[in-house]
């Protein structure tokens, strides 16, 4: 993904991302952040993330190392540690054809939660991405509600938890190994 050069509104290295996120919605930037996460900056590992923006509002990721965009994207970025940020200021037109790119798109609030753990950043983000992008909001609240009505199914849960139990005692058993318990 090739984003044209930007004008550097901030560099700074951040250990929490909801910083970042939080400045470029509050400043309603129309730009990116490119996000170097600390196992690049300290371990010499590679890719970095980039996140770009509309009006402060999160339109696409991508991850140059596992070359993923979208919630993949997402994923690969998300990292415990330090991370080093640096947030451009781009004409709109410039990023027009990354934005056409649905691979590469995120609903509006899913960098808040996935990379900053924030639900009332994620919310602020929902309340301020455009009505163009309410199919969107839409689609990530619906994911939201399963997974909440799924984490508030006690039964189905204490079912997946005694499946995974007999598969895991019965490969024991083939492997030759004792459970504890047992």
């Amino acid at each position: 993904m090739n984003v044209p050069q930007g004008n550097l509104l901030r560099k700074r290295v951040v250990t929490d991302l909801a910083t970042p996120l939080s400045q470029a919605l509050d400043a309603s930037v129309t730009g990116y952040a490119r996000l170097e996460p600390g196992d690049t900056l300290l371990l010499d590992a590679e890719g970095v993330g980039v996140i770009t923006f509309e009006d402060g509002v999160p339109v696409v990721a991508y991850h140059s190392g596992a070359d993923s965009g979208g919630a993949d994207a997402l994923a690969d970025i998300a990292v415990a540690g330090p991370s080093r940020v640096a947030l451009y200021e781009l004409d709109g037109d410039a990023l027009a054809q990354l934005h056409d790119a649905d691979e590469l798109r995120v609903p509006p609030g899913l960098p808040a939660e996935r990379l900053a753990g924030d639900p009332a950043l994620a919310e602020r983000t929902r309340e301020a991405a455009p009505a163009s992008r309410a199919a969107e909001r839409e689609r990530e609240q619906d994911g939201l509600a399963a997974v909440e009505q799924f984490l508030d199914d006690g039964d189905r849960i204490a079912d997946i938890r005694e499946r995974a139990r007999d598969q895991a005692a019965t490969r024991a058993e083939e492997w030759g190994f004792d459970l504890p318990g047992t």
